[in-house]
């Protein structure tokens, strides 16, 4: 199979699909991999390194996807990378579809088979593709969080870990899952008063076991995320359902009901977000807007900041599933049950439900068309 590496074209996203060992495991396996000139320079990856490797440096975007059986990216293609998209053409990235009506349509539209990383899903309900970003983001967004908080960058200027005889501030995390562990663990580390709203009591008994009862937990609902709104210095929205919109949890109310000041940081901005507020995604470059008093952090690429140990996380857990479709193509599919809830479009049709529900086009389950293909068709 020829595999194709664009660069990123996202702003201020320095992330790569694939490291240089990468390259090694598939030349090794007998595939054709080609990686756009600079692609991986954000990350410390010189052409030179992916040469040595056996990888062929192209020049264009749009040759590198003219040439490839399958394309792997980090992030979702933007509206300028749609016109690559063809018929029968394999994309392994993060898709993020049900927040992107225009990109889903465009998937359909061309025949792309789109299979989400954040999307795969393990048989004990993990996320193997999404846990490493989501370890990054959540630790991000503490970090983020408390330097906005200083005066000089439009917070109320509290100190996350406060002094003696100063309290320290007030973080509330909405989600106790993956993101909002790791948010937890670099806010008590620099001292923060922390709480947990979580919804399952199994999870709460989780974190307060994990982390001694140094943090407060508390079910997760309307009374109680406005209580704990109205008290946060720093607020991070840690909410995910698997493929779909993130509801929003946290009320335009509750937010006017806010410090003046305080911090808003939404790790689910790329479903959507979970903030009333967050009414779009911001970058790096320009990361925040104030409303109703508050400071909103939106940035939908967060792990894009740290690059290097981002696509070091990434592509430790992407490279197994990419060399298993590059040796066998959608038969990897038929074999692979964690793939297959990766499926989000195939053949001109949406295969994964959430995203379905979210865009308003119709759903097709995969089992259909998995029945229906001979086992050889599906070779690569």
């Amino acid at each position: 199979m020829i595999v194709g590496v664009p660069k990123e074209i996202k702003q201020s996203e320095f992330r790569v699909a694939l490291t240089p060992a990468g390259v090694t495991m598939l030349a090794a396996a007998g595939h054709r991999v080609l990686v756009e000139t600079g692609a991986g320079s954000g990350s410390g990856f010189e052409d030179d390194d992916y040469v040595r490797e056996g990888a062929e440096i192209i020049g264009s975007a749009a040759e590198v996807w003219s040439k490839a059986d399958m394309i792997l990216k980090v992030k979702e293609p933007l509206a300028e990378e749609f016109g690559y998209f063809r018929e029968g053409l394999l994309l392994f990235t993060y898709l993020h579809l049900a927040a992107a009506p225009d990109l889903t349509r465009a998937l359909v539209d061309k025949g792309v088979t789109g299979i989400a990383y954040e999307t795969i899903q393990l048989p004990n309900g993990s996320l193997p593709l999404l846990t490493p970003m989501s370890e990054v983001a959540g630790r991000m967004s503490v970090q983020v969080g408390a330097q906005f908080l200083e005066t000089f960058n439009g917070g109320r200027g509290v100190l996350l870990g406060g002094v003696p005889g100063v309290p320290p501030a007030e973080v509330v995390i909405i989600g106790g899952g993956v993101v909002g562990t790791n948010a937890a663990k670099i806010a008590l580390g620099m001292g923060a008063n922390v709480v947990i709203l979580e919804r399952s009591a199994d999870r709460m008994r989780y974190l307060d076991d994990v982390f001694g009862g140094r943090i407060r937990t508390l079910m997760s609902s309307p009374y109680h995320i406005a209580e704990a709104a109205a008290r946060a210095d720093l607020l991070i929205g840690a909410v995910l359902i698997p493929g779909a919109r993130a509801p929003h949890l946290v009320t335009e109310q509750m937010v006017k009901g806010m410090k003046k000041g305080a911090v808003i940081v939404d790790v689910a901005v790329d479903q959507g977000g979970s903030i009333a507020t967050v009414d779009r995604p911001t970058t790096h470059k320009d990361p925040i807007y104030v409303k109703h008093g508050v400071v909103h952090y939106a940035v939908a690429n967060i792990p894009g900041a740290v690059p290097r140990t981002s696509t070091f996380a990434l592509t430790n857990v992407t490279i197994p599933y990419a060399l298993e479709l590059a040796n066998r193509g959608m038969n990897a599919v038929r074999r692979s049950v964690p793939l297959q809830k990766g499926v989000n479009t195939h053949a001109g049709k949406v295969t994964y439900e959430p995203v379905a529900d979210a865009v308003g086009l119709p759903y097709t389950p995969l089992d259909k068309w998995l029945e229906s293909i001979p086992y050889e068709r599906l070779q690569p």
